[in-house]
């Protein structure tokens, strides 16, 4: 099964508050861009937002230049309808971030819950890498959160890689400068715990 279907069969079968990364609100998530951010004009990337709540918040806090990528696109459907008239300000990308050509030096801020530690394999990583590259303008933010080293191994039926600061950043490689890491306990649905980990970087 490619990723797509893969993905395009979770949001068919599963609600939005029924998968393992559902939060509310993305409060951890939501600070770093408004840090992030210099103003609401701030051009902002969610990658992977699906069915997140994350634009929701942003569009309250009076953002008005956000893109939102995922692969399903029913996830970005239900979004949509979700968010009803406010969705019209809101750029909506069907696209797997690996494969996507997103214009050169286009954004200020990319935010990255939950989808670069499903990308096990060498070559998808580096495509993701030369995406951010492309797509963010010099002195922008990057945003890029994973299962930390104490996160579960596998999740939605798949294989993940879990991360450390310094794992995670080497990733990236010299065109980013670590500003910071942190790490958050997250509770899914039905109660288990699972470690998440924070990058906030600068594009050098």
């Amino acid at each position: 099964m490619d990723a797509e279907t893969h993905w395009e069969t979770i949001y068919r079968t599963k609600s939005a508050d029924a998968v393992s990364w559902y939060r509310p609100h993305l409060e951890v998530s939501l600070g770093l861009v408004e840090r992030a951010a210099a103003s609401n004009s701030a051009a902002v990337i969610d990658v992977g937002g699906g069915e997140s709540t994350l634009v929701d918040d942003l569009v309250r806090r009076g953002f008005h230049n956000i893109t939102v990528l995922d692969i399903s696109p029913t996830a970005l459907e239900a979004t949509q309808k979700r968010l009803g008239q406010a969705a019209e300000r809101v750029r909506w990308i069907a696209a797997d971030v690996t494969r996507v050509s997103l214009p050169r030096h286009s954004f200020d801020v990319w935010h990255d819950r939950a989808v670069f530690h499903f990308l096990t394999a060498a070559e998808d990583r580096a495509a993701y890498v030369r995406n951010v590259l492309n797509a963010m303008r010099p002195g922008g933010f990057v945003i890029v959160s994973t299962f930390g080293p104490e996160g579960p191994t596998h999740c939605s039926g798949l294989d993940v890689l879990r991360y450390d600061a310094d794992d995670l950043h080497a990733q990236f490689g010299a065109g980013f400068r670590l500003v910071e890491s942190s790490k958050e306990l997250h509770y899914t649905p039905w109660g288990a715990a699972q470690q998440f980990l924070y990058c906030y970087c600068r594009v050098e």
